[in-house]
C-alpha cells in the first residue's frame, strides 16, 4: 500500500501535491497550475503523464498525443474497442480511450500495487468505464489474455525509467501478436538517445514479427541529436500512414513519421532482439528531465 502525503504549495485555493513511496520509488502528483483537476504524475522525478479528470481526451505530453492518434485511427471513430494497456500511470490512455470509444472494454496491466492503489485514490476512474487493473507483471498478464482477445496493445512500461529487458525480445511481441486479432494495432512508447542503438533494434524486432511499421518521433531524436521518446505502430494490415502523418505533423510540438524503406534504413542493419540477448533500455541522461 502506498504511503502518501501533502506538500504544501504557495497559491491558496490550489490542491497540494501529493508525494507517495511506491514500489517503483518516490512518486509525486503535481497539480496543474492551468486545470483545476489536471495532474502530472512522476516517478523518481521523471515524467510519467498528465491526466485532467476533466477532459480525459485531452492530452498534454507529445508522445501520448501521438498514441492518442494512434487510437483514433485504430479503427472507425466511436466504434467500441478491446484494449490492453501494459503499464498504467496515471491511466491516461485508458482514460482517454473510454472518452473518445465510449464502452470500450480495457485491461491495465500494472506491476506497480502501490502505484495502483495512489492512482485509483487520488485520481479516480469514472464508474462507468468498462476498466479492469490488474498488478502483474505484463508479459506474465498477457499470457493470461486468449489468442485473438485485442483490438490494441499499448505498451508504456517503464521501471526506473528504462524499460525492462524482457519486454524489448521478438518472443515478447510474439506474444502481443497472439492476443492481437487480425487487423489489430500494437502502439508501445519507446526512449533512447544518441546513438540510437536501442530504438534501432527495437524497429528491427518488430519487424521480425509485423509487416507493417511506422515509428512517430520528434526530428531531433530521429536523427539522434538528443533523449526522446518514439512510438511505434505495428499491425499485420497496412497503416493509416497518411493520416497519422498529418495529426503527427500538425501537434503543438509536431513530430516526424517514418515508414517503408526509409524505416527500414533507420535500422541501419540493426539485429533483432531476442530473449538470450535482451538488455533493458537506456538511462536517461541527468539532464533529460531538468
Amino acid at each position: 500500500m502506498a504511503k502518501s502525503k501533502r506538500r504544501r504549495t504557495d497559491a491558496p485555493g490550489r490542491p497540494e501535491a501529493v508525494v507517495a513511496q511506491v514500489d517503483g520509488g518516490t512518486a509525486e502528483l503535481i497539480p496543474d497550475p492551468d486545470r483545476p483537476r489536471g495532474w502530472t504524475l512522476l516517478i523518481d522525478r521523471a515524467p510519467q503523464s498528465h491526466v485532467d479528470l476533466d477532459d480525459p481526451a485531452r492530452l498534454t505530453f507529445a508522445y501520448q498525443r501521438r498514441i492518442g492518434h494512434a487510437v483514433d485511427l485504430a479503427a472507425p471513430a466511436g466504434r467500441p474497442l478491446q484494449a490492453v494497456h501494459l503499464g498504467g500511470g496515471a491511466f491516461t490512455l485508458a482514460r482517454y480511450t473510454a472518452a473518445t470509444r465510449p464502452r470500450s472494454t480495457q485491461q491495465i496491466i500494472e506491476l506497480d500495487a502501490a502505484l495502483v492503489q495512489l492512482v485509483r485514490d487520488r485520481l479516480p476512474l469514472d464508474p462507468n468505464a468498462r476498466i479492469r487493473v490488474r498488478s502483474t507483471d505484463a508479459r506474465a498478464g498477457l499470457g493470461k489474455l486468449p489468442d485473438g482477445w485485442a483490438d490494441l496493445v499499448i505498451a508504456d512500461v517503464f521501471g526506473g525509467a528504462r524499460t525492462p529487458a524482457h519486454l524489448t525480445s521478438a518472443e515478447f511481441l510474439a506474444e502481443v501478436r497472439r492476443i492481437l486479432r487480425p487487423g489489430g494495432h500494437y502502439i508501445a512508447n519507446l526512449a533512447d538517445g544518441p546513438p540510437l542503438a536501442h530504438l534501432r533494434a527495437q524497429v528491427a524486432t518488430a519487424a521480425t514479427v509485423f509487416p507493417e511499421l511506422a515509428l512517430a518521433a520528434d526530428p531531433a531524436v530521429l536523427r539522434g541529436r538528443r533523449f526522446g521518446n518514439a512510438v511505434l505502430l505495428a499491425s499485420d494490415t497496412p497503416l493509416p500512414i497518411a493520416e497519422f502523418t498529418r495529426r503527427v505533423a500538425s501537434d503543438p510540438h509536431p513530430g516526424r513519421v517514418e515508414h517503408g524503406k526509409d524505416l527500414i534504413d533507420f535500422t541501419g542493419g540493426a539485429r533483432a532482439v531476442t530473449d538470450a540477448d535482451a538488455r533493458p533500455s537506456p538511462a536517461p541522461p541527468p539532464e533529460a528531465f531538468a
